[in-house]
Order: C-alpha cells, then sequence, then structure tokens
C-alpha cells in the first residue's frame, strides 16, 4: 500500500505540475501550484533517501522520478495526440503511444537528475536544496536545447503571473524555473527535517525560501523597473492581426480550405486601412509559383504606394529548397522583406535521420524546411523594428535574445505569427500564449500575435495581455502597438552569451558538491 500511495503522489506531482503552465479551467498559469508540485517532488525524493535499510535507493528515485517526468509531460503535452491522429491520419493507439514515448524519452534527463539528488545529497537543508535546484535546472536546459530542444511546459512558464514574475527581466524562464525550485527544496526539505530534529534550527532556511519569493514583488512596488521608464517609449503602431480560422483538415484541400483562405486572406489585405497588416503562419498555404496568376503582385502592388505596410506567412522555394517564410512589403521597397524560420520542428519541417518510416505513416504534409540564420534584421517601418518569430520560435528566448546585440539593432516590437490548428481547441493555445508573454517579461517588450485559430493578441512589455480575439472565430484584431526601447539585464547576456552562464551555474554546483562529498569521505 505504501509503494502504491508513493507512486500515486509521484505522477499527481508530475500532473500538477503541467497544470500550473495553464489551468484546463481558465486557461491561466497557477504559479503556486508549480511551486507545490516541485516540493512534494523534493519531499518525496528525500523520503526515498532517507528510508532505512533501503537497497541502491538512486534506482528507485531514477524509477519514481521518470514517473514524475513521464506524467508532467504527457499531461502538457497530450494534444499532440490531435495532430497525429485526427490531422495526421495515424491509428489512435499509434499516436497515444508516440507521445507517451517522446515524454518518457524526454523524462530521461529528470531520471538523472532525481538518481543523483538521491545518492549524493548533501544532509544539510540549504546545501541539498541548492544541490537539488542545479540538477534540476540543467535537466531542464538539456531538454530544451539537446536534439534540436523542446522546452515546452518549462516549470518557469506558470510565473508569468505571481511573485517570481519580476526575475524575468533579469534571469529569463529557466532562471525562474530555477528560483521556483530553490524555494520549493528549501521549504520540502525544511518540513521534512522538522519532523526530525529541532524546528528552530530550521528558521533559516525558511527565511531564505520567503526572501526570495517576496523580496523582487516589494522592490518593484516600491523602485518599479526600468520596463515604467516614459523615455523608452518609442511610439505606437497600429496594427491588424488575421485570423482565418481555416480548419487543419480542410487547409491544404484545393477548392475547400485553401480557396477559403486565398480569397478572405487576399480580400482583408487588399481593403483593411490600418498602417501595418499581419497574417497568420502559412496563411497563403502554396508557394508563389502554385499562387493564383497576378495573386502576389496585387499584394505588391498595394503595399509599394500610401501608409501601409503588411506581413504575410507563406512557404518559399523553388522546388528542391523550402522555407516557412514570412514577406514584408512596404512602400517604396521593390524587394519585399523577408524572415525564414530558423528553428524548425522535428517531422513536421524536417524529418532527423532514421525516423522517415516514421513520417510515411502519417498524411501530413512534410517537407525538409531550410533554416534561416539566426538574429536575422527586423522589418522596419514607422520607427519601430519589428521581429518576427514563426510558431513555436518564441519558445526559445535564447535565440530571440540574439536579436539584441545592441540597442540600435534591438527589435522594439516582438511579432509572433502561427497555426495551432494542428492542436484543434485545447490548451496548447492557452500555453503557447504563456510563452509568448514570457518573452515580453523577459525583454520588456510588447509581442504582437497572430495566428490561425488563437489566440491572436497583443501583449504589453508588462507581459499583459491587453487586447484579443475569441479563438476559433474568423476576424481581425485592430489594436496599438507601444514599441519600447532599452535592454533588460537578461537580453544584454543572454545576446552575448546564450545560455551559458546558466549552465556553467548549474555544473559549477553541481561539481563542487560532488568534489566536497568526495573529499569527506575521503
Amino acid at each position: 500500500m505504501k509503494a502504491f500511495l508513493r507512486v500515486l503522489g509521484f505522477g499527481l506531482a508530475g500532473i500538477a505540475q503541467a497544470l500550473s503552465i495553464a489551468s484546463p479551467w481558465n486557461g491561466q498559469p497557477v504559479w503556486w501550484l508549480q511551486l507545490l508540485s516541485t516540493a512534494a517532488l523534493v519531499a518525496l525524493l528525500d523520503g526515498i533517501k532517507a528510508t532505512p535499510g533501503a537497497r541502491l535507493p538512486w534506482r528507485s528515485a531514477a524509477l519514481h522520478g521518470w514517473l514524475f517526468a513521464t506524467a508532467w509531460l504527457c499531461a502538457t503535452f497530450w494534444w499532440m495526440f490531435i495532430s497525429l491522429h485526427t490531422y495526421g491520419g495515424l491509428a489512435a493507439p499509434l499516436a497515444a503511444v508516440a507521445v507517451l514515448v517522446l515524454a518518457a524519452l524526454l523524462a530521461l534527463y529528470y531520471v538523472v537528475a532525481s538518481a543523483l539528488y538521491v545518492a549524493f545529497a548533501p544532509a544539510g537543508v540549504l546545501a541539498g536544496a541548492v544541490f537539488f535546484t542545479a540538477l534540476w535546472t540543467v535537466a531542464e536546459l538539456l531538454r530544451g536545447t539537446w536534439f534540436t530542444g523542446l522546452p515546452w511546459g518549462a516549470g518557469g512558464y506558470a510565473h508569468v503571473e505571481g511573485p517570481l514574475a519580476p526575475y524575468a527581466p533579469w534571469i529569463g524562464v529557466y532562471g525562474i524555473g530555477a528560483v521556483a525550485t530553490l524555494i520549493a527544496a528549501l521549504v520540502a526539505l525544511a518540513w521534512r527535517r522538522a519532523r526530525e530534529r529541532s524546528r528552530g534550527a530550521l528558521a533559516a532556511p525558511l527565511l531564505v525560501a520567503l526572501a526570495l519569493a517576496v523580496l523582487p514583488s516589494a522592490w518593484v512596488g516600491l523602485r518599479g523597473t526600468p520596463a515604467d521608464d516614459p523615455s523608452l517609449s518609442r511610439g505606437k503602431l497600429a496594427v491588424a492581426l488575421l485570423q482565418g480560422n481555416i480548419p487543419q483538415d480542410e487547409k491544404f484541400v484545393p477548392g475547400g480550405g485553401m480557396a477559403t483562405a486565398l480569397d478572405w486572406y487576399g480580400r482583408m489585405l487588399g481593403s483593411d486601412t490600418t498602417s501595418l497588416v499581419v497574417t497568420p503562419e502559412t496563411a497563403l498555404p502554396l508557394l508563389p509559383s502554385q499562387l493564383p496568376s497576378g495573386y502576389l503582385d496585387a499584394i505588391t502592388a498595394r503595399y509599394m504606394h500610401g501608409q501601409q505596410a503588411a506581413i504575410v506567412g507563406l512557404p518559399l522555394g523553388d522546388g528542391q529548397v523550402y522555407s516557412n517564410s514570412v514577406l514584408g512589403f512596404k512602400p517604396g521597397e521593390a524587394e519585399p522583406y523577408r524572415y525564414d524560420k530558423h528553428h524548425l520542428v522535428p517531422f513536421g519541417e524536417f524529418i532527423p535521420g532514421l525516423f522517415r518510416w516514421f513520417t510515411d505513416m502519417l498524411n501530413i504534409p512534410l517537407g525538409d524546411f531550410a533554416s534561416g540564420g539566426l538574429a536575422q534584421p527586423s522589418f522596419a517601418w514607422q520607427g519601430q523594428r519589428i521581429a518576427p518569430n514563426i510558431c513555436y520560435e518564441d519558445l526559445f528566448g535564447e535565440e530571440i535574445g540574439a536579436r539584441f546585440a545592441s540597442d540600435e539593432e534591438a527589435p522594439t516590437i516582438l511579432l509572433n505569427v502561427s497555426n495551432l490548428a494542428w492542436f484543434g481547441d485545447s490548451i496548447a493555445i492557452d500555453q503557447h500564449l504563456a510563452i509568448s508573454r514570457m518573452r515580453a517579461l523577459e525583454f520588456q517588450r510588447p509581442m504582437a500575435r497572430s495566428t490561425n485559430t488563437g489566440a491572436t493578441v497583443v501583449i504589453d512589455h508588462h507581459g499583459r495581455v491587453v487586447d484579443q480575439l475569441p479563438r476559433l472565430t474568423r476576424g481581425v484584431l485592430h489594436a496599438q502597438v507601444e514599441g519600447r526601447g532599452g535592454r533588460t539585464p537578461y537580453a544584454v547576456w543572454v545576446s552575448r552569451f546564450g545560455l551559458w552562464p546558466l549552465w556553467g551555474l548549474g555544473l559549477a554546483v553541481i561539481a563542487l558538491t560532488l568534489a566536497l562529498r568526495q573529499r569527506r569521505r575521503g
């Protein structure tokens, strides 16, 4: 019975971690649930470590850490089942197995972290909490970067609201995740030790946890943030964000969704009078050579003169090499601006080696797309520097940060164009919105989002949604976006060093802990 309850505890804690990113009841992040989930994990692992007479407890920790992480990741991106089965045509059992296998493989990073913690954690509360934080942060970094990276659902995204949000412009989402992990570990270990020794001796760890949680918000309340500086405003830009709501199973059907998309987006681009008109990712679902005769020429001519510009999503290619791109049209420019997606989706935009057999089972328009360069130029329009990113590219803040190498080049507005119709009316829409909000917080820049089915929104430089369209509707969001200048501390260091400072700190803590342990044993 005890073993069953332990397994249940790890599984429920993992599911709670997923729900904290975007709750299924209102789509909002639940920061305290993320802390509670992590604290439960640490307490349960510490219980394994302290089990009297246990043989090789690190093996048990590895198994239970795998259970936590697999439950967490399955509950986070279960909606991949929709794309694989509903739209990809993969049999339901195979689609379910594919999602489970992906989660189980990504969970291996946390398996190692859990095993190392139980095997080598120091006895002290503070030292143990710091060691666990370093292990967990390195695991998050590994998941977010190795094998193209899939950091969707990282714990830090639960904190776009709440007391830890002020950390974002200083240390980014992984840094927030580390602070949250440290707070949770301190509380969990202090609670565990309180049952074994004097409670008074545990006051210091709890005070550290309280300070980490409260002081940033208190500081912002008293002093404000750099984002409040009115001199950083770069004026407002009127935008029209288009949301076509083309069903995914119709999008590539000639005479069906394809014709609807070409007609509706063509009419909106031809008639809207807003300063900047933006379409979603691949709103025009054909290569330029496949579009109706004169279609793209009409858009070019429409924006060649006057006071308007447009950013249009479509695939580009010559029959051999393809890219997922946007074109920018504005007066006086004979050649359109071009941005090619840099961070491609495995299986959707490129096929990893040895996996062609799997993609052949799917009925999804797949291709080996070419990747665009990192830190491509922004689209300059009416005093703003607009930096596009496509679909889940805004998941990689360190890559967006590469555009902030200098004040003169730094974007004033971030723009995401997406198509989440692959995942239906699922929590994926809310989770992606939380990701975009985190990018706005990290760089203290507004993020405008034009999507096929949602969430089409404007997020201000404080990470707040200020304008939005109802999801799964066809319409146009007219809004004002206030561009911002300056660079946050996070933008400065991540543009120079990427995530290496976090890697270095995490690995240094792990190495120091292991070295001290070996020295004491020697």
